[in-house]
């Protein structure tokens, strides 16, 4: 998957200078009959960081990882216990550069069914599907802003039945839908 698209950001002026903490991320696309689906997580209530809400999984970077692949693959087995040999890589979106200091590596694979998931009840509140048409489709996306620290932040949120999808999440989804879309 080789794409000219730019790293993209929740606050673009976040790239500049700063030093970001490395962590992947896997998007995963369920490759379905009818219809492929982009697989989810929440994050439980009681964690410090992000809780409730809805993210891919992944996480920082360790020691033990030669490249962000690896981690993208480890913490989805640690996460929701995917297992490796389900997942057909395709490459990597653009870097993705958050608030909190990350800089995201999401790489992109195909998870072939079928497959059992074992949540990691810790981290993992659940795990769940949603039709890759819905972030395809241009009418999903919301462009919104909010103050936070005292300055104006855009993010994007792509809201699915009862889940919220916004941030770091949504806007990978949009390097997503920006390369599918050929833009």
């Amino acid at each position: 998957m080789s794409t000219a698209l730019q790293p993209s950001g929740d606050w673009p002026e976040v790239r500049e200078g700063a030093q970001h903490r490395p962590a992947a991320v896997l998007v995963p696309l369920v490759t379905r009959n009818v219809v492929p689906s982009v697989l989810l997580t929440r994050r439980t209530d009681h964690l410090h960081h992000h809780p409730g809400q809805i993210s891919f999984p992944g996480g920082r970077v360790e020691d033990v990882d030669h490249s962000p692949v690896e981690t993208a693959l480890r913490e989805t087995e640690e996460e929701i216990g995917l297992d490796r040999s389900h997942v057909e890589l395709l490459g990597s979106l653009p870097d993705y550069f958050t608030g909190t200091g990350f800089r995201v590596t999401p790489v992109v694979g195909l998870v072939h069914p079928p497959f059992d998931l074992h949540l990691d009840a810790f981290e993992v509140a659940e795990a769940f599907e949603v039709p890759l048409t819905h972030f395809l489709n241009p009418a999903n996306h919301q462009r919104l802003s909010r103050v936070f620290e005292g300055r104006m932040r855009q993010f994007y949120a792509m809201p699915y039945n009862d889940y919220y999808i916004w941030g770091a999440t949504a806007g990978i989804i949009m390097s997503l839908y920006r390369l599918l879309q050929g833009e």
